[in-house]
């Protein structure tokens, strides 16, 4: 079977090939963003028609914290669409019948009842700081939806929560909360800083899952026979993003005082996925946050020994 892991080189995409590279009988198509520019419809049409997946999983996307998406909109929102439209579209014209497509928790409504079950999907107004993504990521699950029930491909989609783990992006504006926090508490530790600051208030609640656990819930999708057109990926359990700061800092090894810069927004105050449609299938994930968090400082400290470090 040939599986094409779209953003292959990225921390999702990367935990998806170290999955799926343990399957006997499965050949994993990768491509950089070099190799392959997925916002090109002609070069993805003529990629798909040349190799022909089996199975597609399209992990790839432009993605970024509250600074990049509120500073980035128009990116983010052409960007991530041209990434979903041509995918899979050209897939679909190339004869792949079963396709995954990952999208994110912030499709769903800011005011939506929590935990968020897949049928809150469109049932109000977004998050504004996200907006653009999450238009993108909607107009993808919808193509899938769409492509299935007229076409009778097996199209489906999964919507993951907050993602970390080896691979991730680590830069201290652009990044998310969770890798910008192992860097700040990281170089504050080497630089013997007395004092970290840290945006916001504290006070919003957010659920993390490790990336390994995305690829494992992907794995087990993909062998479903009628999966639901949409599932959410998540861990059902979450944390404010104090208890989550504090826990960092304990990790890295940070011993000074935290301060709270409540000028820089919060974000929504939760965000906490409905995982019962996954549980019911038979999924659910295994890496706890605190062991997750130092797994990751591990792989970050060895990203950064190596020089490989996304940041």
């Amino acid at each position: 079977m040939k599986l094409f892991v779209a953003g292959s080189k990225g921390m999702v995409g990367s935990a998806l090939t170290r999955r799926f590279a343990r399957e006997t009988g499965v050949t994993v198509i990768e491509r950089s963003r070099a190799e392959l520019d997925l916002t090109d419809q002609a070069v993805v049409k003529a990629f798909f028609a040349r190799e022909k997946p089996d199975i597609a999983i399209i992990a790839a996307a432009k993605v970024g914290g509250i600074h990049a998406n509120s500073t980035y909109p128009g990116e983010f929102i052409y960007d991530n669409l041209a990434v979903a439209t041509n995918c899979v579209h050209g897939a679909y014209r190339a004869g792949v019948q079963r396709l995954l497509f990952l999208g994110s928790s912030c499709i769903y409504p800011k005011q939506a009842p929590q935990p968020m079950a897949e049928s809150c999907l469109l049932t109000g107004p977004l998050e504004p700081t996200n907006e653009a993504y999450a238009v993108a990521k909607i107009a993808g699950l919808k193509l899938c939806e769409f492509y299935r029930r007229q076409y009778g491909v097996l199209y489906h989609s999964a919507m993951p929560t907050n993602l970390y783990g080896p691979g991730d992006n680590y830069h201290l504006q652009n990044s998310h909360v969770l890798p910008a926090l192992i860097r700040k508490f990281h170089e504050a530790r080497e630089a013997g800083r007395a004092e970290v600051v840290a945006w916001g208030t504290g006070a919003p609640k957010r659920e993390f899952l490790h990336v390994d656990d995305l690829a494992d819930a992907c794995a087990f999708l993909l062998r479903q026979t009628n999966p639901p057109d949409l599932v959410n990926i998540g861990t059902g359990t979450d944390v404010t993003i104090r208890e989550l700061t504090e826990l960092v800092a304990q990790v890295t090894g940070f011993s000074g005082k935290i301060l709270w810069d409540a000028t820089k927004p919060d974000g929504t105050a939760r965000k906490l996925l409905d995982v019962s449609r996954l549980t019911a299938l038979g999924w659910k994930a295994r890496i706890a946050l605190r062991e997750g968090i130092e797994r990751t400082y591990r792989d970050f400290l060895s990203e950064k020994g190596a020089g490989t470090l996304r940041s």
